[in-house]
């Protein structure tokens, strides 16, 4: 293990980005394209079918320079070569993260603990491509031998979010007969809802779990095979209609699983990076496995990118430095993901968990309170809607928050001329958020409007838009399964590279595990099940206390 590297904000590189952000701070970037014609070109990088155009951002050529030089000082190149290799990136767990592992098409050995993991992935492929051919054939059939017609996968996290972004971007692709469910929350209304519209006898359900004991999952797994067993199903057909996918193979065998219908998952995968892996199923099930094995080799597209591009044109390394600079160097503490792609909507929630739950640290690897902010609130949604939403704000608000700009060249589905009308939408967002309109401007369109000149006087404060709002464009010719599979795999490399340079664990979650722990005990006192002791205090709050009672009383003390 290397040695505990300098404060990141005491490195020399950090003091010349201060420098830097205050010579430039009043610089507009109108000025910057009027002084640059090629500032287009310059600010341009292409890998895996992934354009990025990154002009609009409050940055010269000396911005990305002092940048890179930050990374190297933190010793990316290294970190990133350390990922693949399968060292121990998440230090706090001692485990390696190789969610790279699973779209590994080469023949290069991957090494854990000596063994090389690559042999099992590839059975595991192996297994899962029979798997969703016999289902999709028609082969594997429900206890009354009619075909399945719906797939519902439980699961929550990285079980839930990563395949239901999958499967919905890549809806162009799905099989006919199979429709696919998710189901996530613990909030009842949502599997009872699921469960209103399907048939038992035609569903196949995917119980998603790393450890298989997470609560919500669970529930609504008892839930799902409840209904199961008093609609028709026996305990003997349970095996024709639940699988798993669990590195707790005893417990799924314990709750009534067959063993062989239990897909593995490992130590060396994060929930959040898992939808490369069976936990994916439900996606290679209704897209096929031709496709999932092509977003596999998206992904590795990106993956060799980033191990092997220098800094200053790989895509993954050059979006986390912008996130940096505009995250420790100039105060934003949000970052917006706009896909201009309905297929991709699920995107801004997918990424929230990749990045939020990865770099939402606030000590380093060595266990050192940061003194600097770490992390993004990563928010958004599908345009054009949010045009007519949130947009206000980044335009006219007081709050930074940079964009990402997110839109295939060619749709799916071309309906008369609404494809480019939606292109016209986002590179008009991106360049009002970069122009802006000076109160001269606001004032002169007032007047030509007819206004006189003292109501365009009063009005021309409240048309005035600052501009010089940094935002990001990326391109892609269509939402391919390749082109998906190399999308999210960027993200997450921006995610992994920024945690380096910050110096955080990006692959564990304790903050995550505290809110479970304090959640069972709170179950246990709202079940009647504890009552608070020494050796078991229960809540130390009266404010917890004084809600479980309230709870309790007007359920008439709840017990289940």
């Amino acid at each position: 293990m290397s040695q505990p590297r300098p404060s990141l904000v005491r490195m020399p590189e950090w003091q010349a980005l201060l420098d830097h952000q205050s010579s430039i701070a009043q610089v507009h970037m109108r000025d910057l394209f009027a002084q640059d014609e090629q500032r287009f070109e310059r600010f341009f990088i292409e890998a895996a079918g992934i354009s990025l155009d990154y002009s609009k951002n409050r940055i010269t050529a000396e911005t990305m320079e002092l940048l890179i030089k930050l990374a190297q000082s933190c010793q990316l190149p290294q970190r990133i070569d350390a990922m693949f290799r399968g060292e121990a990136v998440n230090r706090s767990e001692n485990r390696p993260a190789l969610h790279t592992a699973l779209r590994n098409l080469s023949d290069r050995p991957v090494h854990v603990d000596g063994v090389d993991i690559m042999p099992e992935v590839r059975d595991t492929l192996a297994r899962m491509e029979q798997f969703v051919w016999r289902v999709r054939s028609t082969q594997w059939r429900g206890f009354s031998n009619r075909p399945f017609t719906d797939v519902v996968s439980i699961g929550i996290g990285g079980s839930f979010l990563g395949p239901k972004l999958v499967s919905a971007a890549l809806k162009p692709y799905w099989h006919g007969h199979l429709n696919c469910h998710y189901v996530a929350n613990i909030d009842g209304s949502h599997i009872t809802e699921v469960l209103r519209h399907i048939n038992p006898e035609t569903t196949l359900f995917l119980i998603q779990s790393k450890s298989f004991k997470t609560q919500e999952t669970l529930e609504n797994t008892r839930v799902a095979r409840d209904w199961f067993l008093h609609n028709g199903g026996s305990h003997e057909s349970i095996a024709k209609h639940f699988v798993a996918v669990t590195a707790n193979t005893d417990a799924a065998v314990e709750f009534g699983i067959s063993a062989d219908n239990i897909f593995p998952m490992w130590d060396w995968v994060g929930g959040r990076y898992s939808l490369w892996s069976a936990i994916g199923l439900p996606t290679a099930l209704t897209i096929g496995m031709d496709n999932f094995r092509a977003l596999l080799s998206g992904a590795h597209a990106m993956d060799k990118h980033f191990h092997s591009a220098p800094l200053e044109h790989n895509l993954p390394v050059v979006l986390a430095l912008l996130g940096i600079w505009y995250g420790n160097f100039w105060g934003a503490d949000a970052h917006a993901i706009l896909p201009y792609d309905h297929y991709l909507r699920g995107l801004p929630a997918h990424i929230q968990q990749v990045d939020m739950e990865s770099n939402g640290k606030c000590v380093t690897q060595q266990g050192a309170r940061v003194d600097y902010q770490t992390g993004q609130i990563i928010w958004g949604g599908a345009g054009a809607n949010g045009q007519h939403a949130y947009h206000q704000l980044l335009h006219q608000g007081t709050r930074l928050s940079p964009a990402d700009f997110i839109i295939p060249l060619h749709s799916h589905n071309p309906v008369a001329h609404h494809h480019a009308i939606l292109f016209a939408n986002c590179l008009s967002q991106a360049q009002a958020l970069m122009q802006g309109k000076t109160a001269d401007e606001a004032r002169a369109e007032l007047e030509a409007q007819g206004l006189s000149p003292a109501e365009a006087e009063r009005l021309t404060p409240h048309k005035v838009i600052p501009g010089n709002k940094p935002s990001n464009t990326l391109l892609f010719d269509r939402a391919t399964p390749r082109t998906v599979g190399a999308l999210i795999a960027l993200y997450e490399h921006k995610t992994y590279a920024q945690g380096v340079i910050w110096a955080v664990d990006s692959f564990d979650q304790w903050g995550v595990e505290l809110g479970k722990q304090l959640g069972n005990e709170i179950l246990d006192q709202l079940l009647g099940k504890a009552v608070p002791s020494p050796t078991h205090p229960g809540p130390a709050d009266s404010s917890t206390e004084g809600l479980i009672r309230l709870f309790r009383q007007r359920n008439n003390n709840y017990s289940g």
